[in-house]
């Protein structure tokens, strides 16, 4: 009786494996409250908390949407809701 070894797709990556590759590059980042981060990723670890450089933060508040710039940022990975890598800030 011979064995079967699965099929494993080549193009399969994992979600930390994919976060890896984007440091050095942009990252749009929302977060789970009204904000959205869009920086350069310089590290993280295995919790997803991030370093971010040259970021751009919008919020979201009712006298409308607010811009602030920072040099530099620690991100709390519990409060990302998604990541786009490459991405930036559509304008609306």
């Amino acid at each position: 009786m011979a064995t079967s070894t699965p099929v494993v797709n080549p193009s399969t990556i994992l979600p930390l494996e994919l976060i890896d590759k984007c440091i050095g590059s942009r990252i749009h980042i929302i977060m789970k409250t009204d904000k959205e981060l869009v920086g350069t990723l310089m590290g993280f670890d295995d919790f997803v908390n991030m370093v971010l450089e040259d970021v751009t933060e919008y919020e979201n508040t009712a006298q409308g949407r607010r811009v602030t710039k920072l040099d530099q940022i620690l991100l709390n990975g519990i409060n990302i809701a998604m990541m786009v890598p490459g991405g930036e800030m559509p304008d609306i």
